[in-house]
């Protein structure tokens, strides 16, 4: 089979793989119809996720049809279906708490080891994103063993065009977890830094939520242009002191909760993010977080920071102090993708939200290197790109 597949940093190559096979009785393996590249893929191309090896199949946004099943599989052949990208047993503690990317047992053992030194804990599997959550084969390909298949994917309506459903595997319930961690309340005003795919659909949740006022920032007009539509207020960090525009805009009391919708990679000239870009490219650190502390002491007193933003190491100069002083209340994490799949789906198939307005470009699987490089050099044209294998 085809598949996209990681060569070394900033070098994405479509190459013939092994097709898959079933291993476990839990399995099935499907035909991907539909696949996307992520803003947390940006990461691995980039080279700052550790664990990433030569020839890895890149992709965890993908769905499509089942074409083999396990004995233990509940699908059938023919069925449509999305694929969350976080792996889980359903079986264990986390699974039965509805914490899904917690999940004990979905990582195996050879890569436990790898993700505990640098984590505490395990993580639990993923596709496509290296080997500290299992090396499992990702979805940039023609053809994708699903483990657990028997609990993991959504089966979805044949009567739905896969645009609108794709983004059911991550970024839109990472945006819908996102609001939920902030904490809502009616009227209440939220601030949300990054205006990329996640940003959106955070934005576009905190809305359903019955947020009175929503606040984006980033430095893309594009992106600032897309989060308007939605009815966000744009700010763009180029052309102002964010600290300062969000006290003006809130009199002085300061978003009631925010969104880090960056993670790892945050962009501009500020002094912390420039020291961090140089520990990121020298090697000596991973993380540039420099959103994480801007939302940290922009959020008001007593507010909730909420961190769908990837993040995989070490930062210098948090502001503990100021999470603590203001009593701030911090919630992150993967997403647990399958506890929001079914009010999501109803949502989509009611028309309350259409999430293919995201799709900026369509590509076929053999572009995914073009797709990567302008995805992450374009920003501005290229919000969300979409492969068909």
């Amino acid at each position: 089979m085809r598949a996209a597949t990681f060569q070394g940093k900033g070098d994405i190559d479509v190459r013939q793989m092994p097709d898959p096979a079933i291993v476990n009785p839990r399995d099935c393996i499907i035909e991907v119809t539909s696949t996307a590249i992520c803003g947390s893929d940006l990461h691995l191309y980039d080279g700052v996720i550790p664990g990433v090896a030569k020839d890895d199949i890149l992709g965890h946004e993908f769905m499509g049809r089942v074409v083999a099943t396990g004995k233990e599989s509940t699908l059938e052949v023919g069925q449509r279906v999305v694929v969350p990208f976080t792996i889980f047993c359903g079986q264990c503690f986390h699974c039965s708490e509805q914490r899904y990317s917690n999940c004990d047992n979905s990582c195996p053992v050879e890569d436990q080891e790898v993700a505990e030194k640098a984590f505490g804990h395990p993580m639990a599997g993923m596709f496509g994103y290296s080997h500290l959550t299992g090396g499992f084969a990702g979805g940039q390909a023609e053809y994708v063993r699903i483990p657990y298949s028997d609990v993991v994917p959504l089966v979805v309506p044949e009567d739905i065009p896969d645009e609108r459903l794709l983004f059911l595997s991550d970024i839109l319930p990472t945006g819908w977890m996102a609001a939920l961690n902030a904490e809502i309340a009616p009227g209440d005003t939220i601030a949300v830094w990054g205006c990329g795919p996640v940003g959106l659909f955070a934005i576009l949740s905190a809305f359903q939520q019955k947020a009175g006022r929503v606040i984006a920032i980033d430095g893309v007009k594009g992106r600032l242009d897309m989060a308007e539509q939605l009815g966000a207020e744009p700010v763009n960090f180029h052309e102002t002191d964010i600290l300062d525009a969000l006290k003006q805009m809130t009199g002085g009391v300061g978003p009631d909760a925010v969104i880090d919708a960056v993670g790892m990679e945050a962009h501009g000239f500020a002094i912390d993010n420039i020291a961090d870009r140089i520990k990121q490219t020298v090697g000596i650190g991973q993380d540039r977080a420099h959103v994480l502390r801007q939302a940290i002491m922009a959020c008001r007193k007593g507010g909730r920071v909420s961190v769908p933003g990837v993040y995989g190491g070490k930062a210098d100069l948090f502001p503990l102090g100021a999470l603590m002083q203001k009593g701030l209340q911090l919630r992150t994490g993967q997403t647990h993708v399958r506890r929001f799949t079914a009010e999501l789906l109803d949502l989509i198939e009611r028309d309350v939200i259409d999430p293919s307005f995201l799709i900026s470009h369509r590509l076929p699987l053999d572009e995914a290197a073009t797709g990567y490089r302008n995805f992450r050099d374009h920003q501005d044209e290229w919000i969300k790109v979409v492969m068909h294998p």
